[in-house]
């Protein structure tokens, strides 16, 4: 149908319009592609995990409220995501203006009355996208790949294949050496007598 493009925008559009000043999606946490082929890649996950929102000092139930995706099912695998995560949390609630449900009935996480005004003024610094506000980029393969230069490397590493190869050998020729050394020692102590 040709007109289905310019429907599925005008509702995207009137979505906006009802929810605003709100942004149209909510914020999702970054994550690492599953399989080795994919994993140096980043994307936007399905929810924040529990423990990410506990370390953010945001209570689970208010999250959703608030424009932030949660995951109950989803857990931390490495301190470095977590971290990451958290980070973006922060910056979320740090940017986030929370407008008090009842005019002129301010609680505890509701912005101040300043704040409200300031942005209520200036409808060009309310983000419509999260995603926007908050991106989520990879790193280009020119600066995930670095060269290392031998003044960078550790002292003693100079020949790691040959120390690995004598390691090796040492190993396996151990039994043999033992034995030589054995026999040899007869010998000797045969020629004494």
């Amino acid at each position: 149908m040709p007109g289905r493009k310019t429907r599925r925008r005008n509702a995207r559009l009137q979505k906006a319009a009802t929810v605003a000043p709100r942004p149209v999606d909510k914020l999702r946490p970054i994550v690492r592609c599953p399989t080795l082929k994919y994993n140096r890649r980043v994307r936007a996950g399905r929810g924040f995990s529990l423990a990410e929102l506990k370390e953010a000092g945001i209570p689970r139930k208010l999250a959703p409220t608030i424009g932030i995706s949660v995951d109950p099912r989803r857990a931390n695998l490495s301190t470095e995501s977590l971290a990451l995560n958290v980070e973006r949390l922060k910056a979320y609630r740090a940017r986030l203006i929370l407008f008090p449900r009842r005019n002129g009935q301010f609680k505890k996480n509701d912005s101040s009355k300043e704040e409200i005004e300031e942005h209520t003024k200036d409808e060009g610094k309310i983000t419509r996208k999260t995603g926007l506000a908050l991106p989520i980029t990879n790193i280009s393969r020119a600066e995930a790949v670095g060269e290392v230069s031998k003044s960078d490397m550790p002292e003693g590493t100079e020949n790691a294949y040959r120390q690995l190869r004598d390691a090796r050998s040492e190993a396996r020729l151990v039994g043999v050496r033992e034995k030589r050394a054995k026999a040899k020692a007869e010998e000797a102590s045969a020629a004494k007598k």
